[in-house]
């Protein structure tokens, strides 16, 4: 009887918590969920599981400064490929990468995943950041 009121009291609390989480966390955890899915879909057979690139031919993703100082450049490099020589953690990378057949709402999504794991911390990559970037692209 007791085991039934504690379980009985933690889902009650473990609800309230729950209910309790503002609209950017539920808005981050979906972006990121579904981002992952994608990630594991376009972009793992490539840049790994874990992100770790592939030696000197495909760039890692793991905590990399590139990430931030190209944010708005990126869903760009996600639409339409990338075929320039970039320079990632002091290396250079000469691949190409070919362009993701992804809608907005999945660059975005996927964006959010890479700049949230394999030691990225960022915020959300919405839709609305995406559109905006994607009308800038050269």
């Amino acid at each position: 009887m007791k085991f039934g009121i504690i379980a009985f009291l933690l889902a009650i609390i473990g609800s309230i918590v729950y209910s309790c989480q503002s609209e950017d966390k539920i808005e981050f955890m979906r972006y990121y969920s579904a981002g992952q899915a994608l990630y594991k879909t376009h972009c793992q057979n490539c840049h790994g599981q874990n992100g770790e690139g592939l030696a000197a031919l495909i760039p890692p993703l793991t905590d990399t400064e590139y990430l931030k100082q190209h944010r708005k450049q990126l869903a760009c490099y996600l639409k339409n490929g990338l075929k320039l020589p970039i320079l990632v953690n002091g290396k250079a990378y000469n691949g190409e990468m070919p362009p993701a057949n992804l809608a907005p709402v999945e660059i975005a999504q996927v964006l959010t995943y890479v700049q949230n794991s394999f030691g990225n911390k960022a915020n959300v990559h919405n839709i609305d950041q995406v559109n905006a970037e994607l009308g800038k692209c050269e």
